[in-house]
């Protein structure tokens, strides 16, 4: 009788729950400053949220330290459900190799909501650097070795990483500039500050449409469809050069199961929407996955490996 009346407790205070969640204003924090494309989903799906749980869902833009700034304002606050982290892989497939130590611990202090989707990066340059495919660009970069340089999102995120590998594997001398976000690394390509930078296409397909930047080569194993005629690395010769990303969903570690499984849910729904899934994501460049909490953790153990393979083989450090 007690196991009974234990069940049956249980689900009234799951049911009391899910009634009652969210309680209070969501908050999704994101690790990048606002106008990149992490940024610009995340205040969509903030939007599309705050109508279906009737209460309003607030994005926070805490930028700084490759995302730790962010992850770490997360993994302190309550484990109630209400803040959330929107980060890249940077925060737990590269960061955990390139810092000694960091102030929370990845794998102990989340829990992973979904990965909402994966994207391929493109190796863009300004128009008056003289070099239209990846064989001119290694050529001009070996006659004028430290001359040319290339901006990142932040020491040790995934444009570094591909720039620091491409070094390697081409031979080359390219001068690392950071940033504190990819909306600030595609201007300073588009202004002239740096001569290139590795950037998803919806943060890229304005300034190329308009000629402001120039696409020299795209990672992944096949072409995209929206810039078909833009080749791979791999095609070229340097399938080492992984450009590869994802944004993902986060709660504390402790979030009661309840708004794990509403947030996935509702987050997968949004996803599914016909139009928002062709024009906001497809159409820019985004393979839609909505993975699962269990697909997304099984998922960031792998590739946590086969970022570790790639900060060894790059040399890349945090600065």
């Amino acid at each position: 009788m007690k196991a009974i009346a234990g069940i049956l407790a249980f689900a009234f205070a799951a049911s009391v729950f899910a009634q009652g969640w969210p309680s209070k204003p969501v908050r999704i924090i994101v690790a990048y400053p606002p106008g990149g494309g992490i940024d610009v989903m995340a205040r969509q799906i903030a939007a599309k949220l705050t109508s279906e749980w009737g209460q309003p869902v607030v994005v926070e833009n805490r930028p700084g330290a490759n995302t730790i700034v962010a992850t770490d304002a997360v993994a302190k606050s309550a484990a109630d459900g209400h803040t959330l982290l929107f980060t890249t892989d940077a925060t737990f497939s590269i960061n955990p190799h390139l810092y000694s130590k960091l102030p929370f611990d990845t794998q102990r202090d989340f829990i992973p909501l979904t990965m909402l989707v994966l994207l391929q990066q493109l190796l863009v340059a300004h128009p008056s650097l003289q070099a239209d495919t990846l064989l001119q660009l290694i050529a001009l970069a070996k006659s004028n070795p430290g001359k040319i340089n290339y901006a990142s999102y932040g020491s040790g995120s995934q444009p570094h990483l591909s720039g620091e590998m491409l070094k390697h594997k081409a031979g080359i001398d390219l001068v690392h500039v950071p940033y504190k976000g990819i909306s600030l690394a595609v201007p300073a390509v588009v202004a002239g500050e740096v001569q290139l930078t590795f950037a998803g296409i919806a943060t890229s397909m304005g300034p190329l449409k308009s000629g402001r930047i120039k696409a020299i080569a795209i990672g992944g194993t096949k072409r995209s469809p929206i810039w078909p005629d833009v080749p791979t690395f791999a095609e070229l010769g340097y399938p080492e050069v992984e450009t590869h990303a994802w944004f993902g969903l986060f709660l504390p570690a402790g979030s009661p199961r309840q708004a794990v499984a509403r947030i996935h849910q509702d987050a997968k729904k949004i996803l599914e929407e016909p139009g928002f899934r062709q024009t906001q994501l497809i159409d820019k460049g985004y393979e839609v996955v909505g993975s699962s909490p269990e697909e997304f953790s099984a998922y960031i153990v792998k590739d946590r490996e086969s970022r570790g393979r790639a900060v060894k083989i790059s040399g890349a450090k945090a600065e």
